[in-house]
């Protein structure tokens, strides 16, 4: 887990369906940015598109999404000079993962990380998400 000025703190990096039913979960230290997962997470998708947050805006990102025949359909960062065009009937699916992440939330010990470690907080999520396909 990652040290920030208020504690211990992680992130949780997913891959969903466009339905919101959790593929993949990774967790990372707080501090640490989102776009160091993308590879990994890459490997988990599936579909014609990768839907991400801007955090995920990069070139290296962007071409190893186009390698693996899907998409890319991120917003650009603000501070990009020449964005590329976004598909905004696309983008319009990314809230389905934020609805996961609200779902995911819904259980206490997942929303609280009562989890000393990251492996245990990572089998809490894992567990939630099992409960969320079986609804």
């Amino acid at each position: 887990m990652g040290r920030s000025r208020g504690g211990f703190s992680t992130k949780v990096h997913a891959v969903t369906t466009t339905g919101g039913k959790p593929l993949h979960l990774e967790v990372t230290p707080g501090q640490q940015h989102e776009s160091t997962m993308a590879e990994e997470l890459l490997v988990h998708a599936e579909g014609d598109a990768f839907i991400a947050d801007t955090g995920y805006d990069a070139d290296r990102i962007l071409a190893n999404v186009r390698k693996l025949g899907m998409t890319p359909v991120i917003h650009s960062h603000p501070g990009r000079k020449h964005p590329p065009p976004l598909d905004r009937t696309l983008y319009r699916l990314r809230y389905r993962v934020e609805c996961f992440f609200h779902d995911l939330k819904r259980f206490r010990a997942a929303a609280t990380r009562y989890d000393k470690t990251a492996t245990c907080y990572l089998a809490v999520l894992h567990v939630a998400s099992m409960l969320l396909w079986l609804r």
